[in-house]
């Protein structure tokens, strides 16, 4: 197997794609030997994920405690107390690591990766440095802070560029935000820094989506726009991959185009639940239905008898373990190929799926922008309903509000906006197209719009979860680059 080292790895979007590809006997081509993430939460989704592939793999396959935890009939505290998979948990504890990488840091972080090495083998590393700086957002709330140009996160693409120079993998695979690309340090754009220091150790860098046969590459050409690769989110990230040029590797071929996935292909699937309501955790199902009966006469009001039929009276649920049938779609499709991807070996309840709470001004909001999605699939925004619906902020009477489409919803018939990691925040931007679960998406339902497998577990409390699925690269995403760096390397 190819070793793997992946260094910022969250909850392990790029390492669990590298993971996936087999070869023609079913063996894993790509062998993950470290993982290296500062945030704990990851970190314990990594290490479950590590044992997760060691029980998989061994003889006789997972045993009865880790079936049993799967089925959500032990907890995790009694599976991981078992004897049965200790073995599996020391080995992942091994391969994954809490640690902060920084220049300071390197003499630990250098000896970690020299242990983890087979000595002789080419290898592979994987990652993106956090970024937080480069990303349009981050700039925006830090405009008039002027520590912003020192930052670090700036710079914590030299950790990974040292780990290149020092230790020469034959291919590296670095992801980062399209932000990047206008990012600036003093007079030098960031990008271009970056592809100079990436390229002096000796690489020669690639685009997966442009090839390298049509001349000298922009820097534009290295967003993947994930929407356009079979995966249900529209995610533009830039990927580089860089092939050690006395390696005498070939470039790897580009991935091939899909048609587009949606939204309805990726989750409508899954159990359907309501929202809580905040500040009242002992609400119940009829407390529920009385907000959404409200909510239903404003829609009348606004929309007319024609377009406002009455409430589905059916009971749901704020959580929800169950398993729903996934739907038949053609196997050669892009939904089929998401789907088969979504469900192999599902585990037998359903993770990460629960409601959160939210007010009820909210979800009235909720249910109308819902409901009055267009004919032509576009989510309204917040202005479009009545005054007396918007929300009380000091500015939204400005003729040019910031942010007017933070109430959006992720409709049915197209592929998502980005998940990102505000997601843990609120759930605004991520409203359910289904108007009668009146709520946000669940971490499941984001997870899948991201094509984590349904079998990856996300540890942490709620809002931890959030963040790390937000924070992810597409697992699918990171599968099809995967399989044009292994016919690289086989």
């Amino acid at each position: 197997m190819i070793p793997v080292v992946d260094i910022f790895a969250g909850p392990g979007g790029l390492n669990e794609g590298f993971s996936s590809i087999r070869d023609s006997d079913g063996k894993r081509v790509f062998n993950t030997v470290l993982s290296i993430e500062m945030e704990s939460s990851a970190v314990k989704t990594l290490t479950l994920r590590a044992a997760h592939r060691f029980l998989t793999d061994r003889p006789g396959g997972q045993p009865q405690i880790y079936r049993d935890y799967l089925a959500q009939d032990v907890t995790y505290e009694e599976m991981r107390a078992s004897a049965e998979v200790a073995d599996a948990f020391s080995h992942a504890e091994t391969e994954v690591r809490q640690f902060e990488l920084s220049e300071v840091s390197r003499p630990e972080s250098d000896e970690l990766i020299r242990k983890a090495l087979p000595a002789g083998q080419e290898w592979v590393l994987i990652g993106g440095p956090p970024c937080q700086a480069y990303s349009l957002a981050g700039r925006s709330r830090r405009k008039h802070d002027e520590t912003f140009k020192d930052d670090h996160k700036h710079f914590l693409y030299r950790e990974y560029l040292h780990i290149i120079t020092e230790f020469r993998p034959a291919v590296f695979v670095m992801e980062n935000v399209k932000g990047m690309l206008s990012s600036k340090n003093g007079d030098g754009k960031i990008f271009e820094l970056i592809e100079q220091d990436l390229r002096e150790p000796g690489y020669d860098l690639h685009s997966m989506v442009v090839s390298s046969d049509t001349g000298e590459l922009k820097p534009t050409d290295f967003i993947i726009k994930s929407e356009q690769y079979g995966i249900p989110q529209k995610r533009h990230r830039v990927i580089i991959v860089g092939l050690r040029r006395d390696a005498q590797l070939p470039a790897p071929k580009v991935l091939e185009p899909r048609e587009p996935v949606t939204v309805h292909d990726a989750i409508w699937s899954l159990p359907r639940l309501r929202s809580g309501i905040s500040r009242r955790p002992q609400s119940t199902w009829e407390d529920w239905a009385a907000i959404r009966n409200q909510a239903h006469s404003f829609l009348r009001a606004v929309a007319g008898k024609e377009r406002a039929s009455a409430p589905d009276p059916y009971k749901l649920n704020t959580k929800s373990t169950s398993v729903r049938p996934a739907e038949r779609f053609d196997k050669a499709s892009a939904a089929g190929e998401l789907q088969a991807w979504l469900r192999n070996d599902a585990a037998p309840a359903t993770w990460n799926h629960e409601a959160r709470g939210h007010m009820i001004e909210d979800l009235e909001r909720y249910y109308l922008l819902a409901s009055l999605v267009k004919a032509d699939g576009l989510s309204p925004k917040v202005r479009s309903l009545p005054t007396a619906h918007w929300p009380k902020h000091n500015n939204i009477n400005n003729l040019v509000v910031p942010f007017e489409d933070r109430f959006r919803v992720q409709v049915w018939g197209k592929p998502s906006s980005t998940v990102v990691s505000h997601i843990a925040k609120d759930g605004h931007y991520y409203i359910h197209p289904d108007p009668e679960q009146m709520r946000s998406l669940t971490v499941r339902e984001a997870a899948r719009l991201q094509t984590f497998p349904d079998n990856y577990v996300f540890l942490g409390n709620r809002t931890q979860q959030y963040t790390q699925v937000g924070n992810a690269v597409p697992p699918l995403l990171a599968a099809k680059i995967a399989e044009r760096i292994a016919e690289v390397l086989v």
